[in-house]
């Protein structure tokens, strides 16, 4: 059984002990502008501020999960036709990936599923330096996928090395760092590797597969991965999500 089999087959389960299978769902991807998804940044390297992803929600009810992407989907249906979705073309992944932050943030088991805003990334990477430092002192880092804010917090006090798969990111110096190239120093770079810092937006484009068995400490960050990460038991660190 793959990770999405195993994730729609736990979230099945909790939409019919909640009783949920015919209630309704929207995904939108109203393509969230980038104020709307992040507000005003003091950073204008963020990717979603140069349009290599975007942003799409689902809202259920009362609430609202997100999740970034760079195949934008828009979805109506009930929660019985997602659980329907198949899982291998990469438009579906996004839309079953919100609808589940969606609604397990309705039921109460996650949090985090909307993302941070205006000054609030930029604390962010300052957070994550915090928390390193307390927790993974002296520590060699993977960080997976151009987060700027972490990398520039984190690179004065750490051993990083980052990966992408952005073309106009790989084979750059960002903050004093190169960025590799996400496929072809995958291995190279993992294995150097202390701790894995890895983007949770790696559910949506199918390669969270290559972080979730190694034989080293990985830490997720972003809104993303709510969902999956209460599912799957991954550590998931998201400091200012809604």
């Amino acid at each position: 059984m793959n990770i999405y089999d195993k994730i729609k087959e736990k979230f099945e389960t909790i939409i019919l002990e909640n009783d949920l299978k015919e209630d309704k769902v929207l995904v939108t991807t109203k393509t969230l502008s980038p104020k709307e998804a992040i507000g005003e940044t003091k950073r204008k390297d963020f990717p979603i501020l140069n349009g290599k992803e975007v942003m799409i929600e689902a809202k259920f009810k009362d609430s609202v999960g997100q999740a970034f992407t760079s195949s934008p989907s828009i979805y109506e249906g009930t929660l019985s036709e997602i659980l329907s979705l198949d899982l291998d073309d990469n438009y579906n992944k996004v839309i079953f990936i919100s609808t589940l932050n969606a609604v397990l943030k309705h039921l109460g088991v996650v949090g985090g599923t909307i993302h941070c805003k205006n000054e609030e990334p930029e604390l962010c990477g300052e957070k994550y330096l915090d928390y390193l430092k307390k927790n993974y002192d002296n520590c060699k880092i993977a960080l997976i996928g151009f987060q700027p804010s972490i990398l520039e917090h984190i690179k004065d006090d750490f051993h990083v090395r980052v990966l992408d798969l952005n073309e106009d990111n790989i084979g750059k110096i960002k903050y004093d760092t190169l960025v590799e190239h996400g496929i072809n120093d995958y291995e190279s770079v993992v294995k150097w590797a202390d701790i894995i810092l890895c983007t949770g937006s790696t559910i949506c484009n199918g390669s969270l597969v290559n972080f979730i068995n190694l034989d080293k400490e990985v830490i997720f960050y972003g809104t993303t991965l709510a969902g999956a990460a209460y599912i799957l038991g991954l550590k998931r660190v998201c400091f200012y999500g809604k």
